[in-house]
């Protein structure tokens, strides 16, 4: 990988570099091309087989919402991409070397995390999209299309919600120093402890942030917050870790 020299340092030959880390680290990488095949692939073997049965069995459900169930496992993707293209950092004094390339620490970080934010972003919008499509083309006369009230927010919003989720996790990263650390918390969180909690602090879980995000899937809002608004909610708990991400790259020696 070719470093940056200090004249060099302009904004997109940073965002450059960091893109080419993304492309080139295979775990990152790997991670980032994960979000995509885990998600169509629980989403066509949950389709093919029960999809029409379970829409059946929930007579008058929320068809929109089931549509997305795949996404359950494409976080999980989307929060070890985040995770591991900062953890990647930390290994092997790599971030002394990106540190003396880019000596800007504010710079090298929102370089960062634009293009997770950015790659993100792309593969989590392809990635919704599809598996709406591919899912719905296995439902017979339960399937729904883009054309249905709410559709094409949810996908994108589901995109959105991706792109969120990795942010979230790659500024925890920042500030663990450890992607095996950040998964150990938010994948137990995500899979165990914030359905508990939601069955126990009732309308407080609303503003977790995954039950927050996920709100853009339902074709009618549940709850106190709305699509749009429990994205926010989402965005707000991106912007607090990556905040502390950026607080600990500048404060803490490399």
């Amino acid at each position: 990988m070719n470093s940056l020299s200090p004249r060099s340092m302009s904004p997109t030959a940073v965002l450059h570099s960091e893109w080419i880390k993304v492309r080139s680290l295979r775990g990152t990488f790997g991670s980032l091309l994960a979000v995509l095949i885990a998600t169509l692939a629980v989403t066509v073997l949950a389709f093919a087989t029960i999809g029409q049965a379970e829409a059946e069995a929930e007579d008058g459900g929320d068809l929109l919402f089931g549509a997305f169930y795949a996404l359950n496992f494409g976080q999980i993707a989307a929060l070890a991409f985040g995770a591991t293209a900062v953890s990647s950092e930390y290994l092997n004094a790599a971030l002394r070397v990106s540190l003396s390339a880019v000596p800007n620490r504010t710079l090298f970080y929102a370089a960062k995390m634009a293009v997770v934010g950015a790659c993100g972003l792309v593969v989590g919008l392809l990635t919704t999209f599809a598996a709406f499509l591919v899912g719905q083309a296995f439902m017979g006369s339960y399937a729904l299309d883009l054309g249905d009230p709410g559709a094409v927010r949810a996908c994108v919003g589901a995109g959105v919600y991706l792109a969120l989720m990795a942010l979230f996790a790659a500024g925890l990263t920042a500030v663990l120093r450890s992607a095996v650390a950040v998964l150990s918390i938010l994948v137990p969180f995500l899979l165990i402890v914030s359905f508990v909690i939601g069955d126990v602090a009732g309308g407080a879980a609303d503003y977790l942030p995954d039950r927050a995000g996920q709100q853009v899937l339902h074709q009618h809002a549940e709850g106190s917050l709305g699509p749009w608004s429990g994205l926010a909610v989402t965005a707000l708990w991106a912007a607090a870790a990556l905040f502390a991400g950026w607080w600990a790259v500048r404060r803490r020696d490399a």
